[in-house]
């Protein structure tokens, strides 16, 4: 499916902030986010129910659900902005669909994996990037990156470290690791054929890691791959392989061009990448690079 890019974004836009996963816990960084993005010239308006709290979701299914179906289905509205990640976005997807016809910008990373994933089924990029409550964290590069990006301006490839195999072009889905595995085999996975995939995680063991990579190689999603380009799995502690040597005897073998360590993720720099767009991996060089179409 050819991915569409939305129509770039300018000062002025309206944008709007959802709460589609965990409830707000970090308010004062979420505020600098919200700053951030009106330092930069763009109206933000909150969503109904944005710091709603329901156990460890921001909000019920029903009530996020509605918030996001309107802030896309709103014609002002030039880009959504969750407000952070948690869980609960595949919750919202159960008998839920994009109004078709519609593409606009959707920021987010980690739990949002899922959104951005679903809109790629829909033929919509969307930006795996920092949600509110991170980006007053992020370096200044990755912040200019990020609108660099959303109003279509040139956005330098990303260096990480070249595990060999060459140069491939391809799709490139972005997401986080547990709840990509998450989506493997339901109507939500995306069509893997000819696809690059990126990958981060957070606070998994060793073990787990490798649980879910197993998965996708016994699923054979991972053989229909071009290329794997791998960002930070942090707070990822074993207590014999490192999440490293995992990572290496889990893909090593298959002869894809692969790069770690890119700087995307949790803990860290999380420079902002097109989900869906068309890209170019290459392994020798240890590059990633993006191009709009």
């Amino acid at each position: 499916m050819r991915i569409n890019t939305p129509p770039y974004l300018q000062p002025g836009d309206t944008v709007t902030v959802v709460s589609p996963s965990g409830h707000l816990r970090e308010l004062e960084t979420f505020y600098q986010g919200i700053e951030i993005w009106k330092s930069r010239g763009y109206i933000v308006e909150m969503s109904e129910g944005w710091d709603s709290h329901y156990g460890y979701l921001g909000g019920c299914d029903q009530q996020r659900r509605t918030a996001l179906a309107n802030a896309w289905d709103d014609p002002k509205v030039k880009a959504i902005l969750c407000s952070r990640g948690g869980y609960g976005t595949m919750r919202l997807l159960e008998g839920y669909s994009w109004r078709p016809g519609i593409s606009k910008w959707l920021i987010g990373f980690s739990d949002i994996t899922a959104l951005l994933w679903s809109l790629s089924k829909i033929g919509v990029s969307g930006v795996h990037g920092p949600v509110l409550t991170t980006l007053a964290l992020e370096p200044d590069w990755s912040v200019q990156r990020l609108f660099s990006l959303l109003e279509g301006q040139e956005i330098e490839p990303l260096q990480g470290e070249g595990w060999g195999g060459g140069k491939v072009t391809g799709r490139l889905l972005v997401g986080n690791l547990t709840v990509a595995t998450s989506l493997l085999g339901t109507s939500l996975q995306p069509d893997l054929d000819e696809v690059i995939l990126g990958l981060e995680d957070v606070g998994e063991s060793p073990y787990r890691v490798d649980r879910m990579l197993t998965q996708w190689r016994l699923s054979g999603a991972i053989r229909r791959l071009k290329g794997i380009a791998l960002g930070r799995f942090s707070q990822c502690q074993g207590t014999s392989w490192t999440v490293e040597e995992v990572l290496s005897e889990r893909l090593g073998d298959l002869g894809l061009p692969i790069v770690s360590n890119l700087p995307f993720g949790h803990d860290g720099v999380n420079a902002a990448i097109s989900v869906g767009s068309l890209s170019e991996l290459d392994g020798d060089r240890g590059t990633l690079k993006s191009y709009f179409l």
